[in-house]
């Protein structure tokens, strides 16, 4: 059976996401800051459909990440669009080209029709986690499944006992406040896998343990 993964930025203070989030800035505020390490890699800009970029570690590592992944599952926040009924002109943050190029399965409480923007397709799931992760299995077809986020969509996987390894990209900063990952998923173990390290992040991949 295929692999479910995470990879998410961390703050060396166990936050994902800054304090005062909002429609319009949903990680929060200084939250951006733990996502610039990724932005001038080779491999990220890639995904983008852009040239250029570091050959680096921090790379090789996003490169990694992001293999064999047949389908993306994200929460309405990582969406986006605000709270409550669909504003159907919102197509999301990454315009007409997203960077998933798999289908994504949204977790949310409110119905909407499928979403097909190039080639990618967000199907709108209303029957909770293990309902996307069924649909994201199938639609993977035997590649993994990776938990796109946002934070509280990581926790509920995590609680759950149905994550398989969580790759977390440390950040040498302190946000101080904001949202984490590891509130209220109950006992949950972490064995190290990997480790890479570089002067903008630290990068390690845990199984799950069960």
């Amino acid at each position: 059976m295929s692999s479910v993964k995470c990879q998410i930025s961390i703050s060396v203070d166990g936050f994902v996401a800054g304090p005062n989030q909002s429609i319009d800035n949903p990680i929060g505020e200084g939250g951006m800051r733990l996502h610039e390490w990724v932005f001038g890699t080779e491999s990220w800009r890639a995904l983008q459909g852009l040239d250029g970029g570091s050959a680096s570690p921090d790379s090789d590592v996003i490169s990694e990440a992001m293999a064999g992944i047949g389908a993306h599952i994200m929460g309405r926040k990582m969406f986006g669009g605000g709270d409550g009924p669909w504003d159907e002109t919102w197509t999301g943050w990454w315009g007409d080209d997203p960077p998933f190029h798999t289908d994504v399965f949204v977790l949310t409480h409110h119905e909407r029709a499928p979403l097909s923007l190039h080639d990618t397709t967000f199907t709108f799931v209303t029957d909770g986690v293990e309902s996307a992760l069924q649909q994201a299995r199938a639609a993977a077809q035997g590649k993994d499944v990776a938990i796109a986020g946002g934070a509280s969509v990581v926790r509920q996987y995590l609680a759950a006992g149905l994550l398989d390894e969580l790759y977390l990209h440390i950040v040498p900063i302190v946000l101080g406040a904001g949202e984490r990952i590891f509130d209220d998923v109950g006992d949950v173990a972490l064995e190290p896998v990997n480790v890479v390290a570089s002067p903008a992040v630290t990068h390690i991949r845990y199984r799950v343990v069960r």
